[in-house]
């Protein structure tokens, strides 16, 4: 057979298993979508919002959905992002994704309110403005989403779920989390948060979220949150404890972690690890403070920032 020919008969069978593994068909999911499902409900309820996005993901992924759960799969993806990673660009792509391709979902109008919101804390009030434009009516929704966790409260009609009270109690200090151990602090925690929201929902109506005093006040928390988001960041990173630091440490001040009598005399040298939770919480205390005076200090000569004392009275 000529070499040209030979050539055009291993292309054309190459072309034909290429084809043949095109058409072999896809392994069935190992699991029931219910099982998915529920799966991704309890990485929610457990704090897992990242995975639990994940396993929604692959839901959406991997299974025949109708477009009224696909909607919704994909609304709690971006109420995960919004209100939980606090990730809104991911949030308003989800909000997007339903808008445009299930326009007759009747979490539209819900939607409409999250991109609005989601570009206001995006600083994109432009776009914010444009959206309220477009939507016809943004008061009150319709939809009827499905949020993981079972409902302990109603607002009208929003859901609080066992998951919203969780992520609610998990953002307080842990000695707070602590005393909310027992069913019925639960509960006057819940009633607080709810009247929280019930007086906030109010103040939104009066138009008080317009007010410059709010206004201004709502610029010094953002900015002093970011000043402490800063520090945290840059201060933790330089800020390296090892064992011979705390050992030295303890050394130099045995006495402030000594047993003493009413009158401030010590009647026992506690050993390190007794106290060695003590001891470290004190050295990165010292070493967080010295490296906070140490940036303020570069960064005040690089910007040749000048205090004129003598003209404060």
């Amino acid at each position: 057979m000529p070499i040209k020919e030979r050539a055009i008969e291993i292309v054309s069978l190459l072309s034909f298993l290429i084809f043949l593994l095109g058409c072999k068909e896809e392994p069935e999911p190992k699991f029931e979508d219910s099982k998915i499902r529920d799966y991704a409900n309890a990485l929610y309820n457990r704090q897992l919002y990242q995975q639990s996005v994940e396993e929604y993901t692959y839901l959406l992924d991997n299974y025949e959905l109708d477009d009224s759960e696909a909607a919704n799969i994909n609304y709690i993806i971006g109420d995960i992002y919004f209100e939980r990673i606090r990730d809104y660009e991911n949030a308003l792509a989800y909000y997007l994704k339903i808008k445009h391709l299930y326009p007759e979902s009747p979490l539209i109008e819900e939607v409409n309110k999250k991109m609005v919101q989601c570009l206001e804390r995006l600083e994109r009030t432009a776009d914010a403005q444009q959206v309220l434009e477009e939507a016809a009516m943004l008061d009150p929704s319709q939809a009827k989403k499905s949020r993981p966790g079972e409902v302990i409260a109603k607002i009208g009609k929003r859901k609080i779920t066992t998951g919203d009270l969780q992520h609610e109690i998990s953002k307080l200090p842990p000695y707070m989390q602590s005393q909310l151990n027992d069913k019925s602090k639960k509960i006057d925690f819940l009633k607080q948060y709810i009247a929280t929201e019930l007086f906030y929902d109010s103040a939104k109506r009066q138009g008080l979220h317009k007010d410059k005093e709010v206004i201004e006040a709502t610029f010094q928390a953002k900015k002093n949150f970011m000043v402490q988001k800063l520090l945290e960041k840059e201060i933790s990173e330089s800020v390296n404890i090892t064992d011979s630091d705390v050992e030295l440490y303890y050394k130099a001040h045995k006495e402030k972690f000594a047993e003493k009598d009413d009158e401030g005399n010590v009647v026992r040298i506690k050993p390190l690890e007794e106290v060695r939770k003590q001891v470290i919480q004190n050295l990165i205390r010292e070493r967080q403070q010295e490296a906070y005076n140490q940036k303020l200090q570069k960064m005040m000569r690089e910007l040749a920032v000048k205090i004129y004392e003598d003209k404060l009275e």
